[in-house]
Parts: C-alpha cells; structure tokens; sequence
C-alpha cells in the first residue's frame, strides 16, 4: 500500500479548493463575536439582579472569566493558525530540489511491537524519497520483535533495513541509541507502532533550507476510529493539539515534536545530548531545550504519522495522565524561561502555551462547568445554564470545523464536536488536574506500555 487509505479519501472529498477553508473560518469568527455578545448578555440580562447571595456572585464572575478566556484563546489560536496555513500553502508550490533530498536515516524504537512492525516497515519502505535508511532499535523486546525485523533486513533498492538490539532502557534511550548510530545527517525519530505518509520526507526535507531550523514536527493522526472513544480522539488531534500547533509553527517555535514523526538534524541532537530519561514526555522535554538554545522549530501538516490510539477509556485515561506529568516535569526544568523572555517573545510565548494548555485551560473547563453547577443550584437558572452549554457547544462545533477544514480531514468527525464539549473534554482535563496534583506531591509512578490491537 502506498498511501493511507484515510488520505486518499480526504483528497477526493477536498480536492484542491479552498472555499471550504475559507467558509470555515469565516463561521468560526462570526460564531466567536455572537458568543461574546450572547454569552454577556446571559451573563447580565438573564440572571437575577442582584444575584441572590455572594456564591451566585462569585459564579457570574467565574462564568465572565471563562468567557474572556475562552474567547482569546479560540482568536489567537485561528489568526495565529491561519496565517502559517497562508504560509504552508504558499510554500508548497516550491518543491524541494535534488539536492536538498538528502539521505535520511529513520529511527524506529520498538518494544514488543511483535503485532505491527512488519505492517510499519512494509510502509515506510513504500515511502517517495530518493535513498535513506531504515534503523530499528530492539529496546529488549521478550516478544518475537527482534525475529521479525531480523527477516526484514536488508537492501531494498536504495532503501536499507538495520537491526539493532540493546538491553531495555526505555525509548529514550533507544532512541539515543539509534542517534548516535545512524549514517546520514539528517534523522527521523518515531515510534514502532506508527505508519507515515507516503510524502512525509518530500515535504518536511525542505524546511531544513533555514539554517537556524533544527527539527520539523509532524502531523499525528488517529488512524484505528473504530469506536467512540477513538473518534473523539481523532478530533482531538485536529482540534484541541494541532490548532495549537499551526499557531505556534506560525511563530517557529512549537513546543511539542511528536513521538510519532520528528525530523531532526542529527548534530543538534548531538549537541544536546539526545533525549534525557529524567521525564515521562522526553519528547516535550528535548523540545524544549531546542528552543532554549535558540533553534527554531517548525511543523508540517503534510508529514503524517498515523498512530493506533487507545481503544479503551482506562487506557485513554493513563496515557493522558502520562502525558500531564511528563509535560509538567519538562516545564519544571525550563522554570528559568516561564519567567524571563530571555530567549525571545516567540519562545516565551511557546513556553507559556504549553504551561496553559496543560494546567491552566484543564483547570479552567472544571471551574467553569462548576460555575454552571452553583448558578444553577443557587439561582435555579437552568434554562440560563442550558442555554450557556448550546452556546459553547456552538462554538466548539465552529472550531471543529475550522481545523478539520484547515488539514482537509473528515468532515464526520465535526458531528462528535457536541460529545467532545459535554463529555470527553470533562473526563481528560479531570485526569489532567489528578495528575498535576500528583505530579505536586510527588506521587511515584512507572511508565507501562499500552495494549495494541495491531490496526496499523
């Protein structure tokens, strides 16, 4: 197979017109401005004057808040986005020349990834690039891993499979491993259980013409949507990570190169000393420290991983939690730049997006979902908090498809916007604020491994 079948659905439905794009942000912008007039009109029209008692006080000011801050996260993230979608776009019609293909050496971690990494190696030897390597770094896998590779090895043309095997250390060293041992300047790093689109090389290689570029993040999407819950993770990959991505690569700074597809230049990551072991997110962490030192880093839609996301809620749940403390612990370390902009306005912008999105919009969406529990208990406003709830579900569904329209992904998955206002973002902010308390407190825990199902 040559290309996802999930990709070549989407250009059929989209081709290559724009007016859907363009429609979308105009929906998205007039659902923003009538949240803004409706919501404060709700907010000092339709609740009791004065409000009966200091808590319904407190919760209109708590609803004002959210309000404000809902709205300017929502504006800042679409402009930000919109105009680095103008840019990529523009872009695109100067294609990489030969000489900028340069080989590259694509590193593939695998810990008893018995169950997909034949399908993944079938695929990226599928890939439309001119030569490069394929390095698979067997983390002491105990299951028919190693096996598997090992009957793959070989030349494929101008395309070489490698096995090597290592004593289990976790990804990161893994990966570390296959840093210091890969043949070509430039390195891809992903994960075992991950699939990339046939022009994930083609397009990425070029952002490497600036020379302050250090790494290209890719494009992660969802591809197992065979139930609700993987679904709902499908928008939240369009929605609530990527709109955050494009507005941040407007900037070149994005603070989060995904596992799943990283593209790098290997005598940075040398420089740095690789992925360090000392976080749960290794990739935020390196992220980071690349922005730290002053390189910047870029995104590209059209380099797509396609990664098997969890099936089942608990797993959801423990990977989100994983993710929360990893996070927190990477900004931790790079205190000294929440505070200063000493490495510039676009990194300490980056810096505190991350610090917002991890623990202070969580935080926000529970204290405003209890703002409408006060009001409606202490006013009896349930009308007020019903018509509040369709509102911001309005508005998340706008949202919705604004970013599917933006990365041309299916339409459908805008339908599941109402559940992902009412439900799903509820349970993952929840799991969100648990692990921040118990990253505080310093609760231990272990890293684990997710179940696959072999859908790659």
């Amino acid at each position: 197979m040559t290309e996802h079948p999930a990709s070549v659905a989407r250009r059929r439905r989209w081709g290559t017109s724009s007016r859907i794009r363009e429609f979308a942000i105009l929906l998205l912008g007039v659902a923003l401005v009538v949240t803004a007039i409706f919501g404060t009109y709700l907010l000092l029209q339709r609740m009791p004057s004065p409000p009966k008692g200091w808590l319904a006080v407190f919760g209109v000011a708590l609803l004002l808040a959210f309000l404000i801050l809902l709205l300017a996260r929502y504006a800042l993230l679409a402009v930000l986005g919109y105009l680095q979608h103008i840019e990529a776009r523009v872009r695109e019609g100067d294609p990489a020349t030969v000489d900028e293909l340069e080989p590259v050496t694509l590193i593939v971690p695998a810990f008893n990834e018995g169950p997909v990494i034949e399908n993944a190696l079938r695929s990226l030897l599928q890939l439309d690039y001119p030569a490069y390597e394929i390095l698979v770094v067997d983390d002491g896998s105990t299951d028919d891993t190693a096996i598997r590779v090992a009957a793959m090895e070989g030349r494929y043309g101008d395309v070489v499979i490698r096995l090597v095997r290592r004593d289990n250390g976790g990804k990161a060293a893994a990966l570390n491993t296959g840093i210091q041992l890969a043949r070509h300047r430039f390195v891809l790093c992903m994960d075992g259980d991950s699939r990339l689109s046939r022009n994930t090389l083609r397009a990425a290689m070029p952002h490497f013409r600036d020379p302050h570029v250090a790494a290209v993040a890719g494009n992660v999407k969802v591809v197992n949507r065979n139930n609700l819950w993987t679904r709902l993770q499908a928008l939240e990959y369009v929605e609530g990570l990527n709109m955050a991505r494009w507005a941040q690569a407007y900037l070149r700074s994005v603070n989060i190169i995904p596992g799943p597809v990283g593209l790098f230049r290997r005598e940075v990551l040398l420089e740095v000393g690789g992925y360090e072991t000392d976080t749960f997110a290794e990739d935020a962490d390196l992220t980071l420290r690349l922005l730290r030192r002053g390189w910047r880093i870029v995104y590209e839609d059209q380099a797509i991983a396609y990664t098997e996301a969890p099936e089942k809620l608990r797993d959801l749940l423990k990977q989100r939690y994983r993710w929360t403390r990893g996070i927190l612990q990477a900004l931790a370390k790079q205190l000294s730049g929440l505070l200063w902009p000493s490495n510039g306005p676009a990194v300490f912008f980056s810096l505190h997006l991350m610090f917002f999105e991890a623990l202070l919009w969580p935080a926000a969406n529970i204290i405003g979902n209890l703002a409408f529990v006060i009001l409606a208990v202490t006013q009896g406003g349930s009308e007020f908090v019903i018509l509040w709830w369709v509102l911001l579900t309005i508005l998340d569904v706008m949202a919705a498809l604004y970013t599917v329209a933006m990365e041309e992904e299916d339409l459908k998955l805008v339908l599941y916007a109402p559940i992902y206002r009412l439900f799903f973002i509820v349970i993952i902010d929840v799991t969100k604020l648990c692990a921040t308390v118990e990253q505080l407190l310093g609760v231990r825990m272990t890293w684990g491994k997710l179940d696959r199902a072999g859908r790659i």
